[in-house]
C-alpha cells in the first residue's frame, strides 16, 4: 500500500546553481545537444543520470545555495501549509479552479502541474469510467484534452520542493544500477527443468528460475505485444484501478512519466481472449507439470482467483508483498525482463511495516523510492535473494516470501498461485487462523476452510489427516510460545525468581517464525 505524499519518505538533495541551470554539488554532465543533466548520487552505485525537471524545480536543498527569489514567497496566506498537505487540498478542487490557482504564481504553477494530483481527478473523472479514450501523455493533458502545443510551460527554476521533485527523480533512476552485479550469494538459483519429486524432496521452499520450462507453450512465441495490440484491441482489461481497452493501455505504457506507471493485472484475462489452458488441443499454454498437483483445484469452481495476465511498461511493477491466503506461484515471462528480490517469511525487510496480525502491509514507498533508500541494505542481508526473469523463463515464488518484482523493459507475463502438498499446512493455518485475511473467493464463500477441508477429505483423506495433524501441532508450539512469555512476564514481577532468560523472534508469519497472536 503506498501511503499519501505527506506520509513518503523524502530525502532533499543539493544543487549548485549557476548560469545554465542546476548542477549536482562536484557533479556536471553536458550532453552533445547542449541539455544538461544532473547527476544523482544513489546509495547503491555512487551516481544516475538524471534529467533536468522540465519545469526547472529544484529539491528543497536548493534553496540554501540560490541567490534568487524564493517563489514560495508569493504564496501569500497559503504559504503556511506544508507541500504535503497543500498538493492533498489540490486534490479535491475541479478543474477549472485548480487551472486558475495555478496562475496566480509560479510555486502554485508547478504544484498545480503536478499529474499525481490530475491522476487523482481523472479517477473520480467521468473520463475515468471511460475505457477508451485518447491518452495525451499526461493525467494533466489527458483530462483537458491538450495536446503537446497547447501545454503552457512556465520557467519555475526558482521552486524549491522535494515534494515536487522527487516524484521526477524516481521516474529517471537507472534500473541497470540496482539490478546488475547481483552478489553470487544472492543469486535466485537457475536450473533448466525440474522434475516433480525434485521439485517436492528439495525446492518446493526455495526461490529458482527454470530457464527450458515454458517453451513447448504455443504463447510462447505467437504473443508480444504488438500481436496481442493487433488481436485484442478493443478488449477491456484491469489495470489497478482502471478498466481500459488494451489500446487504450497500450497508449498510455508507452507514452507516460509517471513514477509507479499503471501494471495490467488481469483475472479474466482467458475469458475475454478466449483462451484455452490446459494440456488439449488448441491450448494456448498449460501449468508446468515440475509443481504437480495444485490442491486448491479440488474447490473447482469454488476456488478463489489464482492467475492473471501482467502487462506492464519499465519501473512497473509491485511493491514488497506476500501472496494471497499463503499460496505459493510461478510467474512465467513471455516478453520483457523482470527483476525479482526476494526474503523468506520469516525476514524483516528493510522499509516495509507489517501490523502484528499481518494484516496490514504497509510501505511508504514507490519501488523507485525503496530502491534508493533501501536496496543497499536489504541486499546486505544474509537472507536475500536477487534474481532477472527474462523472457522465456519462469520463476517460483514460495508460499509466504516477500517479493519485489519491477519490469526492466515493456513486457507480457502469465501468474498463477497453486498449493502443492509440501505447503498444504501453511494453506490450512491461513484459512483458519486468518479468516478475516482471506482473499479471492465468492461472496457465496462463506467459510473457505471447512469448504477446503471437506473437499479435502473427499478426495485425498490421508493427506488430509497429515496436514490437519501439522496444523495441530504448529497451533500448540505458538501456544507453547505464548505461555512462555506470559511466563516470563509474570517472573519480571517476581525479584525472588530467577529469569530463564527466554527469547524468540517476531516475524511477519510463516513456518520458522510465527508470530505470537
Amino acid at each position: 500500500m503506498l501511503l499519501p505524499h505527506h506520509q513518503r519518505h523524502n530525502r532533499s538533495i543539493a544543487f549548485e546553481e549557476d548560469g545554465n541551470g542546476s548542477q549536482p554539488l562536484t557533479h556536471r554532465n553536458v550532453t552533445g545537444n547542449g541539455d544538461e543533466e544532473v547527476e544523482l548520487e544513489d546509495s547503491n552505485t555512487g551516481s544516475s543520470s538524471v534529467p533536468l525537471h522540465p519545469l526547472g524545480i529544484k529539491p528543497l536543498g536548493n534553496k540554501y545555495f540560490s541567490n534568487g527569489n524564493d517563489a514560495r514567497k508569493y504564496m501569500g496566506s497559503l504559504q503556511g501549509l506544508p507541500d504535503e498537505m497543500l498538493i492533498q487540498l489540490l486534490e479535491y478542487l475541479d478543474t477549472r479552479t485548480l487551472r486558475l490557482l495555478g496562475y496566480t504564481c509560479k510555486f502554485l504553477f508547478a504544484c498545480c502541474m503536478s499529474d499525481d494530483v490530475w491522476k487523482t481527478i481523472f479517477l473520480v473523472s467521468e473520463l475515468g469510467k471511460k475505457a477508451a479514450f485518447p491518452w495525451l501523455g499526461s493525467w494533466r493533458a489527458t483530462v483537458l484534452g491538450l495536446s503537446p502545443e497547447k501545454q503552457i510551460q512556465v520557467d519555475c527554476s526558482n521552486v524549491f520542493s522535494d515534494v515536487l521533485h522527487r516524484p521526477f527523480v524516481c521516474s529517471h533512476i537507472s534500473l541497470r544500477n540496482y539490478t546488475t552485479k547481483i552478489p553470487a550469494v544472492n543469486e535466485i538459483d537457475h536450473m533448466e527443468d525440474l522434475s516433480y519429486d525434485e521439485f517436492a524432496e528439495k525446492w518446493s521452499k526455495k526461490p529458482f528460475i527454470l530457464t527450458k520450462c515454458i517453451q513447448p507453450w504455443p504463447l510462447n512465441q505467437a504473443w508480444s505485444i504488438d500481436s496481442l495490440l493487433a488481436k485484442y484491441s478493443d478488449v477491456v482489461f484491469r489495470a489497478e484501478a482502471v478498466d481500459w481497452t488494451f489500446k487504450t493501455y497500450c497508449e498510455y505504457m508507452r507514452n507516460n512519466r509517471d513514477e509507479s506507471p499503471l501494471y495490467l493485472f488481469d483475472r479474466k484475462f482467458a475469458e475475454k481472449m478466449n483462451l484455452t489452458i490446459g494440456k488439449e488441443e488448441g491450448a494456448a499454454y498449460w501449468k508446468p507439470d515440475c509443481f504437480g498437483p495444485d490442491l486448491f483445484e479440488l474447490l473447482k469452481a469454488e476456488r478463489p482467483a489464482h492467475r492473471w495476465l501482467i502487462i506492464g511498461p519499465e519501473r512497473s511493477g509491485s511493491t514488497f508483498h506476500k501472496d494471497p491466503n499463503a499460496t505459493s506461484a510461478w510467474n512465467a515471462v513471455i516478453q520483457g525482463a523482470k527483476y525479482w528480490i526476494m526474503f523468506p517469511p520469516s525476514a524483516s525487510v528493510p522499509g516495509i511495516y507489517v501490523s502484528k496480525d499481518s494484516s496490514e502491509v504497509t510501505s511508504p514507498l514507490s519501488i523507485a523510492e525503496w530502491l534508493l533508500e533501501f536496496h543497499r541494505e536489504a541486499r546486505q542481508l544474509p537472507e536475500c535473494r536477487e534474481g532477472i526473469c527474462r523472457a522465456g523463463e519462469i520463476l517460483h515464488v514460495p508460499s509466504g516470501w516477500w517479493h519485489l518484482v519491477v519490469n526492466l523493459e515493456d513486457g507480457i507475463a502469465l501468474t498463477q498461485n497453486f498449493v502443492p502438498k509440501s505447503h498444504l499446512v501453511n494453506v490450512l493455518s491461513f484459512l483458519s487462523d486468518k479468516a478475516d485475511q482471506v482473499s479471492g473467493f465468492k461472496d457465496e464463500v462463506s467459510d473457505p476452510y471447512n469448504l477446503f477441508v471437506k473437499r479435502l477429505r473427499e478426495e485425498c483423506p490421508e493427506l488430509l489427516e497429515d496436514g490437519l495433524k501439522q496444523l495441530a501441532e504448529k497451533q500448540s508450539q505458538k501456544k507453547r510460545r505464548w505461555d512462555a512469555v506470559v511466563g516470563d512476564s509474570e517472573a519480571d514481577d517476581q525479584p525472588q525468581k530467577k529469569s530463564t532468560g527466554f527469547s524468540f523472534g517476531f516475524g511477519f508469519g510463516g513456518d520458522e517464525d510465527e508470530e505470537i497472536p
